[in-house]
Parts: structure tokens; C-alpha cells; sequence
């Protein structure tokens, strides 16, 4: 028998009710004063991605299968080129089952100095099977203009396990990647502009032109006038001591100073995928009516066989019959009055009966009749 739903019923009402009601708990919380540091940061001050490929050697049989993976023959053959080892002229490409081929990606800190120690990740981009037990040999990890950051090597960790035998196969967790802890040895720094100009800039977490106007209010309180002035809803300039040691003193004092925090902008966040809804303090529903009911689709398959008469040389058929029944739920206008706080509107929408999954469709439609006072996000 195979069941399709157009739309869920209300089945998962205990689920909605938590959800809903975490929101409303959240609401409740008061608002407190956020740290700079907690909603702005010093631009140019950040890390740095890098990346790169190399081999993992030492696995148990379970590296990538090179007739379907070249790549990982060649690379290993590159490798063993640079040590001074070449395959004789007419040898046949060896096929190697305890070597994979990996992408390799590291975060550079800011500040990192050559021979600092970070992590790197390690993830598998042929077919093998497994990672476990591997070793990744000396891999250059390189940043977006090309150049060469870091040299990563080391033993995996691998979180996950995983035997097959026979046709059967059990695996727990995901074995085609993993990580080195300190794996990676800063070779170049990267320079920032910290100490650069008369000033630093403020870069706010999200846009809003009241945080600015907030930040830099605090500043030119706290620590003098006309230090602090918001360029638009997202920087702010500070005017900095020229001295490097007079300068980061002055950013650490700067971050710790505390923002009185700001209503943010109403929005309501969806994941379509998941049927998650997020909504901030700021939403607000207008008075309106809605209207909301379940339809389902039934289908039912039942095998038929059609068997022969003895010596009619005939053929034994099998037949589906279907019976395919539909269901709509009658739904009835529910008023929905106006609900100034979050927790009223997490009221009046557990009133609706409706799961997460329907909540989806009906902001939008409330958004559209012009009752929502937020704005719509789907991630």
C-alpha cells in the first residue's frame, strides 16, 4: 500500500506546541547588553582559507579503486618522481589499493606566524571506500592567489567504523574523511593592516543603522567625543593611538565596552526543507482571517493473479488493482485578532491547528494579505 499526503494533518500537534512554545519562552528573556566584540569586529583582521590535494597512504585495502580513479596512479606516481623513483619505460601502471586521493582545506588564523600548528580537514574525492588508518603525506596547502601558506602531514582521525563481508555491510558514521589536529605548519604569515592609517574600522555583524548610531554613541561616551563616527548601517571608524602596543590596547579595551542591545529588524526565517520557522522578538500579526484544511490521497495496490485452465498451454499473469480513495478535511475561518508581542503571535498561530509544515504556506499567505509586519526569509 503506498500513502500520499498532499498536505500533513495535525498529528504532530505536541511537536508544534513545543516549537511554538520555545519561541514564546524566548520572547519572555530579557534583553541585555552585548558586548562590541560579540556584534562587530576590527576589519581586516581575519582568517584565510586554504586548500589543496594530496594522498592518503597506509589504508587497509580500502583506498580508491585506481581503474576508476587515474588520477590517484598519477599523483602517486608525481610523488614518487620528485623522491627520485621512476617506473621502468613499458611497466604497467601499478594498481595501488591502500592509496587515496584527498582534498585537503585549513583555516589560516589571523596573526598566524610561520611554524604555528593548525588543523586541517581531510575528505576523499575518489571512490575509496574508507579513510580510517591513514596517513597523509606532505601536502602544500595553498591560499586564493596561489601561494603556498602551509605544508600539511599527519596521522587521520577518523570519527566512525565500518566491516563488510558477504554482500553485507555495516558502517557507523561517515568514513571517507576526517581530521589532523596541528596537521598543518604555518609557512607564511600573512600581513594585516591593522597598524595601517590614523584609524580602524568597525565591522558590524548584520546592517542596521540603529547598532551603528548605538556603537558609536558608546564609543565617544566611554572613551572620549569624537572618536567614533558610524559611516553607514554596517561600519563604523574609530580614530586609534599610533603606537602598535598603545593601539591594541586601546581595540581591547574597545571590545569589551558594552551595547546596549537594539530591537532588530521583524523577520521570520523558513527552511522549506525542513519545515523549521524562526521568528525574532520584533513580529507582529495584524487582524485577519484564515481558513486552513488537510487533503490526502490514498493508494491502495492489490496484486491479481490470473491463473490458467490445466492444459490450455495458457500463461499466468499478475495484475495491479488499484483503489485510490481522497480525503479533505473540512477546515473553518478562524479570526486571528492583533498581536502586538511574539508571544501573542505564537498564540494566535497554535490556534490555526496547524503543523510546521502547513505554517509554511500560511505566513506567506497571511505576509501577502499585508497582516504579517515582518519580512519573509526561506534558507
Amino acid at each position: 500500500m503506498t500513502n500520499l499526503r498532499l498536505l500533513p494533518s495535525t498529528t504532530l500537534a505536541a511537536w508544534r506546541l513545543a516549537v511554538l512554545g520555545l519561541l514564546s519562552l524566548c520572547a519572555a528573556l530579557p534583553a541585555q547588553a552585548l558586548r562590541l566584540k560579540e556584534i562587530a569586529a576590527v576589519q581586516g583582521v581575519r582568517s584565510n582559507q586554504l586548500t589543496g590535494y594530496g594522498l592518503v597512504v597506509g589504508l587497509d585495502g580500502t583506498g580508491d579503486q585506481t581503474t576508476q580513479m587515474p588520477l590517484t596512479t598519477q599523483a602517486m606516481q608525481n610523488y614518487l618522481q620528485q623522491a627520485g623513483i621512476s617506473l621502468p619505460a613499458g611497466a604497467t601502471a601499478p594498481q595501488l589499493k591502500n592509496v587515496a586521493l584527498a582534498i585537503v582545506t585549513a583555516e589560516l588564523p589571523p596573526f598566524a606566524q610561520p611554524g604555528q600548528a593548525i588543523d586541517v580537514s581531510v575528505a576523499s574525492m575518489g571512490n575509496a571506500k574508507s579513510l580510517r588508518g591513514g596517513t597523509l603525506i606532505a601536502t602544500p596547502l595553498r591560499g586564493a592567489n596561489g601561494e603556498i601558506y602551509a605544508l600539511a602531514q599527519g596521522n587521520l582521525v577518523v570519527g566512525g567504523a565500518g566491516a563488510s563481508s558477504g554482500g553485507s555491510k555495516v558502517q557507523v558514521n561517515h568514513l571517507s574523511a576526517g581530521r589532523i589536529p596541528g596537521g598543518a605548519q604555518v609557512e607564511r604569515s600573512v600581513p594585516t593592516p591593522l597598524h595601517d592609517g590614523e584609524t580602524i574600522t568597525l565591522g558590524l555583524n548584520a546592517s542596521d543603522f540603529q547598532a551603528a548610531r548605538k556603537v558609536a554613541g558608546v564609543i565617544n561616551t566611554k572613551l572620549g567625543g569624537g572618536l567614533a563616527m558610524a559611516l553607514d548601517g554596517r561600519t563604523v571608524q574609530v580614530r586609534a593611538p599610533q603606537d602598535p602596543g598603545a593601539r591594541v590596547d586601546f581595540i581591547a579595551e574597545l571590545e569589551e565596552l558594552a551595547i546596549p542591545d537594539s530591537t532588530p529588524a521583524a523577520k521570520v526565517v523558513i527552511n522549506a526543507r525542513t519545515g523549521s520557522i524562526v521568528l525574532n522578538q520584533a513580529v507582529t500579526l495584524g487582524p485577519c482571517a484564515i481558513a486552513h484544511g488537510n487533503l490526502s490521497i490514498t493508494i491502495s495496490s492489490t496484486p491479481v493473479i490470473s491463473q490458467p485452465a490445466p492444459l490450455s498451454q495458457g500463461q499466468t499473469v499478475v495484475a495491479q488493482k488499484s483503489d485510490i480513495q481522497i480525503k479533505q478535511d473540512g477546515g473553518k475561518v478562524i479570526q486571528v485578532p492583533a498581536s502586538p508581542q511574539l508571544a501573542d503571535v505564537v498564540r494566535a498561530l497554535n490556534t490555526l491547528g496547524a503543523t510546521p509544515q502547513d505554517l509554511l504556506a500560511i505566513l506567506q499567505a497571511i505576509k501577502a494579505a499585508g497582516a504579517l509586519n515582518a519580512e519573509l526569509e526561506v534558507i
